[in-house]
This record gives structure tokens, C-alpha cells and sequence, in this order.
């Protein structure tokens, strides 16, 4: 997976921010993905840049799945909870960004999630949805277990309003289960909507 640029990748600046760990972990998400088919190793981009009006939204990764459907990848391995629920925030704030697309005679300025993600296959999805949001918890020196870290998580993120009304879908899961099982497998619990695992492709679609 190519690095991003102007990121302090030097063993030195990895070894002290955890950076090295952090893409590690984000390679194995990668693989598990590929080896499952749900999406392959080449169809990742990392680091991305999302406009909202806050100030631009950074994507640990984004994923063209197999299927044609996009899908946000976070990898958690220190964040604090306040943070992570920051991030939801955020990509809430660019799902609901005025429009970017010019539009013509024949269609309306677009968002710019649609114009990217969404716009070629909204014919054959039958409308146009947001992209889940996968969130993989990981594990790290001196914090909570991941499973510990995703039950917490649960418990605040259930009160965010457009999460639980399926505006924007949230689903989580550990790094060992996901490379246990396969992304495929029930192993994604979604925010807001109780202790039920769903596998990737039966997440329910964004309202």
C-alpha cells in the first residue's frame, strides 16, 4: 500500500507516534478484505481528504468493494472516545455538505460523496446512499482491549441522533475477529442498533 504523502514515516517518527503499528494493523484489514473477495488489496486508497464546511475530513482509508458500493475505513488503535465520536461528527457534517457538483439542465449540483462514491451506481442501487462507515478496532500497549474500546464506543455513539435514525450507518468490529472470520461473516455490530453482528454486505443501506 503506497504511503501518503507528507506523513514522518521515518523508523524513528513510526517507532514514537505508533504510526508503523497503526498502518500494520490497517495492512492486515486489507488483507482479511481480499482474502474473503469482498474487496481487493489494489482497490484501497488511504488518507483522504473529504471537504465539509468544518474544515477537510482525513479517511484512514477508502474501499471500493466487490460489490460496486464504497465503504470508510477507521482503524482505531488509541483514539480517545470523545475523538472518535468527533469523527462520526464529521463525516456526518460532509454527508449533509452543500453541494460541490455544477449540475446541468438535466440534473441538480450533486454532493460531493455522490459525485465520487455514489453517482455511477445510484441506478443500479435504486437511489442514492451514503457509504458505511467501518470502524476496526485494534489492539495497542496500555489501553482497553479492542473489544472493551468497541462495547464502550457502542454505548456513546447510541445516542448520536443519526446514527440511530440510520442517516449514517456505523458498524464496528476487532482485528481479530475481522481476520478470524472474514469480513463476510457476521462480525460488524452497528452502532445505535443493539448487540446483533451483521456480515458486511447485510449492513442495511443508509436513509
Amino acid at each position: 500500500m503506497p504511503p501518503a504523502a507528507g506523513r514522518a514515516t521515518g523508523r524513528r517518527a513510526a517507532a514514537k507516534t505508533g504510526l508503523r503499528e497503526h498502518a500494520l494493523a490497517l495492512v492486515d484489514t486489507a488483507i482479511a478484505f481480499h482474502r474473503s473477495g469482498v474487496a481487493d488489496a489494489g482497490d484501497w486508497q488511504l488518507e483522504v481528504a473529504h471537504p465539509t464546511p468544518g474544515g477537510a475530513l482525513i479517511s484512514d482509508a477508502v474501499v471500493l468493494l466487490a460489490d460496486g458500493r464504497t465503504a470508510f475505513v477507521e482503524l482505531d488503535r488509541t483514539m480517545s472516545y470523545a475523538r472518535l465520536i468527533a469523527k462520526l461528527e464529521r463525516y456526518d457534517a460532509y454527508r449533509t455538505a452543500p453541494p460541490t457538483g455544477r449540475g446541468n439542465a438535466g440534473r441538480a449540483p450533486r454532493q460531493h460523496w455522490e459525485e465520487h462514491y455514489d453517482g455511477h451506481h445510484n441506478d443500479y442501487f435504486e437511489g442514492r446512499h451514503f457509504p458505511p462507515l467501518l470502524i476496526v478496532f485494534a489492539p495497542a500497549p496500555r489501553r482497553a482491549a479492542p473489544g472493551t474500546r468497541e462495547a464502550a464506543f457502542h454505548e456513546r455513539a447510541a445516542v448520536v441522533q443519526n446514527v440511530r435514525h440510520r442517516q449514517l450507518i456505523v458498524a464496528t468490529t476487532t482485528l481479530q475477529r475481522l481476520t478470524e472470520h472474514g469480513p463476510d461473516r457476521p462480525v460488524w455490530r452497528m452502532a445505535g442498533h443493539g448487540e446483533r453482528h451483521w456480515p458486511l454486505t447485510g449492513l442495511p443501506r443508509a436513509r
